[in-house]
């Protein structure tokens, strides 16, 4: 079934390289890689589940919280049931419908630290013994991807971390799939209102399974080209320069484009993921879409022949300005990651 997401976490691109010889291992800057900026669905999934919110069992002598009594809180992440290890929502909810009203110990992970939490289930009208949480297995969004590399398949996108709406925490994915989606309308952004895309997935349509999800953005692999285009180098922080750039994003049914932009400030600081500061100036995209909005995150930037850099960032305050991560930046630690393995 298709749904409509709006996606505030998210963004992906993608497209085809004419062929050069990158490295066998994650992308460096010199390697050659295609630059996309096409709008993909988003299906990630953590390792437990999370506690999204706390809710209320109706009981006769009223509503009460079974797991706010034991402390548990939104953004929780729950490993264990009864001492047994869960990897899902399908499994966990297969433990709790065996519960009764003993108490039962729930091992969650929060802030890093893994915490434990005695709860008393409670019976509910309809007789079932009930936890009072709120969980969600997985996020479901809009995304842009930033690259695909012709020479092992591997793709980047978002240029951040998908975190937790309840915590901000950095999203644990076990599992993750990235699918076809198109573009349905676009909210422009407006002084002190972020806009945003909204776009139609096809979750049967998978184009590439997610592997990572880390600060600097989300990676994967995909098998096959994900949209037609050539292949450019990876730029090194020290090549970007203030002035011209082009971002490449999808904000309508047909697909991605270019659009001009300028780079009017650049932090050369490891670790940030607003390294470079965009002012957008194609009247197109500022017709359509006011400038950047929520779901371009990931839509590459270039410059001088190069992938500089992805968008990251709206500037609420003035959506035609924004930031992004350099590409070098971007690619750091999944390379130190992938050269470890």
């Amino acid at each position: 079934m298709k749904k409509c997401y709006r996606y505030i976490l998210l963004s992906i691109l993608c497209l085809l390289t004419a062929g050069t010889a990158p490295s066998a291992l994650a992308a460096s800057p010199g390697d050659w890689v295609v630059p996309v900026g096409l709008a993909v669905g988003i299906q990630a999934d953590c390792d437990g589940v999370m506690v999204s919110g706390l809710a209320g069992v109706e009981t006769p002598s009223g509503s009460v919280s079974p797991a706010e009594e034991a402390g548990l809180r939104p953004g929780d992440r729950i490993v264990a049931i009864g001492g047994e290890r869960v990897h899902s929502g399908e499994e966990f909810m297969e433990k709790v419908s065996g519960l009764s009203g003993e108490s039962v110990e729930l091992q969650a992970v929060r802030g890093g630290k893994t915490v434990s939490a005695l709860v008393t289930p409670r019976q509910g009208p309809e007789g079932r013994w009930q936890l009072g949480l709120w969980l969600r297995p997985g996020v479901r969004g809009i995304g842009t991807v930033t690259f695909w590399d012709p020479a092992n398949g591997e793709f980047g996108a978002l240029g951040h971390a998908i975190t937790l709406p309840e915590s901000g925490e950095l999203f644990a994915l076990s599992s993750g799939v990235i699918t076809a989606a198109k573009v349905s309308s676009v909210e422009p952004g407006r002084s002190g209102t972020p806009g945003e895309l909204c776009a139609v997935s096809d979750p049967d349509a998978v184009l590439g399974v997610l592997e990572e999800n880390t600060l600097q953005g989300v990676f994967g692999t995909a098998k096959e080209p994900l949209c037609a285009g050539a292949a450019v180098p990876v730029a090194a922080d020290s090549e970007i320069c203030l002035g011209e750039a082009t971002i490449l994003s999808t904000v309508d049914e047909s697909g991605p484009r270019a659009y001009s932009a300028q780079i009017t400030r650049i932090s050369r600081g490891e670790g940030e993921t607003r390294q470079l500061s965009l002012e957008v100036t194609d009247p197109a995209l500022l017709s359509c879409t006011g400038g950047i909005v929520q779901g371009m995150s990931g839509s590459p930037i270039l410059q001088n022949g190069k992938l500089v850099g992805a968008v990251t960032h709206v500037l609420v305050s003035n959506p035609s300005q924004g930031y992004g991560i350099s590409m070098e930046n971007m690619l750091r630690p999944h390379r130190e990651e992938k050269n470890a393995a």
